[in-house]
């Protein structure tokens, strides 16, 4: 992002009271830019004043850093957007038996969606503090005028890097981002924070599910779907060794806080119709580990599908796998990954990258 590209255009900052958007208005401060800042509300309303949220904390944190750079700070109230699109997309799946990611449906829906229906459409850009690059590559077709396409590209911090939160927006979406971050380190970020005696350089990143502050995801599921208990099965035996309270609060590879007895076990598969959990318990037995699986629906964020050889994620981590896909319908394939993968679940996102060029294609949901 240079100086001369953000010349004569209307900026507006996403803030969320942590310390990576309060550096996005930074750096662009520093850039001669004066943002209108914003502040997304998605909670809490009177159907969830009882839950623990930080909201109050968030805006008293964005509100110090508006005002210290002279910016405008509007509240957006996205609650009922969220709530009505978001949680009915998460709870929909959960309750398939699936494994959704509500931040990746966020991103699409809320900071990039509902965002730009109530304000967002009046500016030029759209910034955040995600950790993640853009890149314009030229275009020249026969017949035609230069054209641009823009590509979401990781960040530099591969422990920090969203861009598989960021893989199903959509190319008018990614046409308006810009990530003034997206080329540091977060030790970086945290450096001029101090240097700048921001006033949430040394709070804690949010850790859990998009928006929801201290809210915990269990309670946000049984919030919704309530409870609906089942056995628990010991997948080689066939023996019954507990009780679950609901398929759903569950995800196929997790074997912390399962809290049955006689462990360590973790679940490696779920029976929705029957609502029977099946655990192992070894430490990551074979039948926790594909190396082949199917994915359907594949999002292109610019259009341009993946080829053959490319590397992927399943889950937030700083590995990119290398695989291959076999096409197998019209955005299906299969993964052929290049090793055994641990809790591949569906409904999870497979996000397709190009490490070569550091681009993200999009992604698809996970078929089992």
């Amino acid at each position: 992002m240079k100086k001369e590209e953000l010349e004569g255009k209307r900026i507006a900052v996403l803030l969320s009271g942590g310390v990576d958007s309060a550096v996005v208005v930074h750096e662009l401060a520093q850039m001669g830019q004066h943002p209108d800042c914003f502040y997304i509300k998605i909670g809490s309303e009177e159907e969830e004043e009882d839950w623990d949220c930080s909201m109050e904390e968030d805006l008293e944190m964005a509100t110090a850093v508006a005002r210290k750079y002279g910016c405008k700070l509007e509240v957006v109230d996205c609650h009922r957007e969220y709530w009505d699109q978001v949680t009915k997309y998460t709870m929909e799946k959960v309750k398939a038996g699936l494994t959704p990611n509500p931040d990746v449906m966020c991103n699409r829906l809320i900071k990039f969606g509902a965002f730009h229906e109530k304000r967002g459409h009046d500016y030029d850009l759209i910034a955040t503090g995600h950790y993640a690059q853009t890149e314009e590559e030229e275009l020249s077709i026969v017949n035609s005028p230069l054209s641009i396409r823009k590509w979401l590209c990781t960040s530099p911090d591969p422990v920090k890097d969203q861009t598989d939160f960021l893989a199903q927006i959509y190319d008018w979406q990614l046409e308006k981002a810009i990530f003034p971050i997206g080329h540091y380190m977060k030790d970086e970020v945290r450096q001029i924070a101090e240097r700048e005696h921001l006033v949430n350089a040394r709070r804690k990143d949010s850790q859990g599910i998009c928006f929801l502050g201290k809210i915990d995801y269990t309670e946000y599921v049984r919030r919704f779907l309530g409870e609906l208990p089942g056995d628990v099965v010991e997948l080689e035996t066939g023996r019954r060794i507990g009780e679950h309270k609901g398929h759903w609060f569950y995800t196929i590879g997790q074997r912390k806080g399962l809290g049955f007895g006689g462990g360590p076990w973790f679940i490696v598969k779920k029976d929705i119709e029957a609502n029977v959990l099946y655990v192992s318990h070894g430490y990551d037995p074979e039948t926790a580990y594909k190396q082949t699986f199917p994915i359907h629906g594949f999002h292109s964020i610019n259009g341009v599908m993946p080829g053959e050889s490319i590397t992927f994620k399943i889950r937030h981590t700083p590995e990119y796998i290398p695989a291959t896909l076999e096409k197998t319908g019209e955005g299906a394939f299969i993964v052929h990954s290049s090793k055994p993968i641990h809790g591949v679940a569906p409904g999870q996102f497979c996000v397709v990258y190009d490490e070569q060029h550091h681009r993200c294609y999009g992604s698809a949901e996970i078929t089992l």
